[in-house]
């Protein structure tokens, strides 16, 4: 199970202002421009020909807005869409199922869709190219196979690992588009928007110290806007301001890098029981006591993007920066000098 330091398990309450947050269309979407400009134009077309849209696959790390992209794409359209995970289709029965009450042009949107059983992948093939499901029921000598006439319809898959979608899979998505992260200026109209929305009081050096704060993630710049916003209906009038933005994300224990708990054992992992590395995935793993595949696809990502962590084809090298952050020296052995 993945875990996230910075945001606690979600409640009834933050799963109902998650949805309210969320853009509804394109032009209230903040930031990924080219992106949006692509999926403009690709929509736009798709409609002047009243066709569905060619399947779309959506993919980077999590919380960046592919599960919003996909339903706006949907809204965008005109069209319904159904939505479900991976995981939750678990034979060829609940895949036709779904296929079979589409209508024209409609969207499905398939979260996860990198854990799709690999049974039900095969039988999606003709589903996504011909618009056919060809289906076998019963077992044995009484097994009959049944073919099945599908609407045309638009396939959105979203998923945190691209590398682990088939090749077969991956080819027959007319669209791939990967969502990166967000710059602190994008940032900062997030969370200025989530507040306005949210109906909370915030000074503009308070939406910066957010956003600076939230690792180029809007799902974590929202959860730390309601924390921060706790803080301040408690201990300050309400109001957000730098120096209560500041006190809050400080008792969060996030810092002015928007690095948390996990993210500083990592570096210092590293740095202080490995020589700074190279050191394999798993082996940090084991030393800090978090999952591999929650280090890859939650922590390692920002931590690259940003700087502090580098990966070489013999495992991970805390960078100078790395060591700057955790305010820690080390001895470079060519140069003989102190970083």
């Amino acid at each position: 199970m993945k875990k996230n330091i910075i945001a606690p398990s979600k409640t009834m309450e933050d799963n109902e202002l998650d949805l309210k947050l969320r853009p509804q269309l394109l032009k209230e979407f903040v930031g990924q421009e080219k992106v949006k400009e692509q999926l403009q134009i690709f929509i736009d077309a798709a409609k002047k020909r009243g066709e569905a849209l060619d399947h779309v696959l959506f993919y980077g790390p999590p919380g960046l807005g592919k599960t919003t992209l996909a339903y706006i794409v949907g809204r965008e359209l005109g069209v319904n869409i159904n939505s479900t995970s991976g995981p939750v289709i678990e034979r060829p029965i609940d895949l036709s199922a779904i296929l079979s009450h589409l209508n024209k042009r409609d969207v499905l949107f398939i979260d996860e869709v990198h854990r799709l059983n690999h049974i039900v992948e095969e039988i999606l093939y003709p589903g996504m190219e011909d618009f056919k499901l060809d289906i076998m029921i019963g077992k044995g000598p009484s097994a009959r196979s049944v073919k099945l006439e599908l609407q045309p319809f638009t396939l959105i898959g979203a998923t945190t690992r691209a590398g682990m979608i088939t090749a077969p899979l991956r080819a027959r998505f007319g669209v791939l588009i990967r969502v990166g992260y967000y710059n602190h200026g994008e940032m900062r109209q997030i969370v200025n928007r989530s507040a306005d929305i949210l109906g909370i009081e915030i000074e503009d050096e308070g939406a910066v110290e957010i956003a600076k704060r939230s690792r180029g993630t809007p799902r974590i710049a929202n959860r730390l806007l309601k924390r921060v916003r706790d803080y301040a209906e408690v201990k300050a009038d309400g109001r957000i301001d730098e120096d209560v933005a500041q006190q809050a994300l400080e008792m969060l224990e996030v810092d002015r890098f928007g690095l948390d708990d996990m993210d500083k054992l990592i570096l210092s992992t590293i740095i202080e029981k490995f020589g700074g590395g190279p050191v394999g995935l798993q082996t940090i793993s084991v030393a800090v006591g978090e999952e591999s595949d929650t280090i890859e696809e939650v922590y390692e990502p920002y931590l690259v993007q940003e700087g502090f962590l580098e990966r070489s084809p013999r495992g991970r090298i805390a960078t100078k920066r790395a060591y700057e952050c955790l305010e820690l020296r080390k001895r470079s052995e060519k140069q003989g000098e102190l970083w």
